[in-house]
């Protein structure tokens, strides 16, 4: 891990399941850690707090977001957000997704932290009406919110079992590596709008 750059700390929450937790990859190899590692080496120095669980759902999450705010040392430049891999993969609601994603970026917007939304896709067997309803969450908060958007968090990466793991639902070390290269920009384009 590069060591912290100067300049002030930017402290930046990764809120999420296992795709941000780093399910099967060793330690300091998750998205958050492999993020947090290129924003260092492009001088930003960046602490990112991994609060990915594996399996959370986004009800789960909105159950503990309001606690693991309060838990942090501070209140965080920006928060990333990644739920709704779960709720697909169980063929919750779409409604219920976008009811809990919702509450959590309404608590974001009245702490006044930024959000960069890390969206998912349902899958086409699922048919094209829960596909439609699914999908279009994240574009919809994005643009109530004004948030930063990364439309599908595996985009370039799933499919290829190169960068996927056995289960061929989350990303290997190499994945993981493709999906920080493409996500950077966006949130260093946050970044600087702070």
């Amino acid at each position: 891990m590069p060591p912290a750059p100067a300049g002030r700390e930017r402290l930046i929450l990764a809120f999420g399941d296992s795709l941000y937790a780093g399910y099967g990859v060793a330690r300091g190899h998750s998205l958050p850690d492999v993020l947090q590692a290129t924003l260092r080496r492009k001088d930003v120095n960046a602490t990112i707090v991994n609060a990915g669980v594996s399996g959370d759902t986004s009800a789960a999450g909105r159950q503990r977001f309001i606690f693991t705010l309060d838990s942090l040392p501070r209140k965080p430049d920006l928060i990333l957000l990644g739920l709704g891999g779960n709720d697909v993969l169980r063929q919750i609601a779409p409604a219920e997704t976008r009811a809990n994603l919702t509450a959590m970026m309404d608590e974001a917007r009245r702490r006044d932290i930024p959000v960069v939304l890390t969206g998912m896709r349902a899958p086409p067997n699922l048919g094209p009406e829960y596909q439609a309803a699914f999908d279009t969450i994240w574009p919809d908060l994005a643009k109530t919110y004004g948030a930063d958007l990364y439309p599908f968090i595996l985009d370039g990466v799933i499919g290829d079992a190169a960068l996927m793991q056995r289960d061929h639902v989350h990303p290997n070390t190499r994945g993981i590596d493709r999906i920080a290269d493409r996500f950077t920009p966006i949130i260093l384009g946050q970044l600087d709008k702070g």
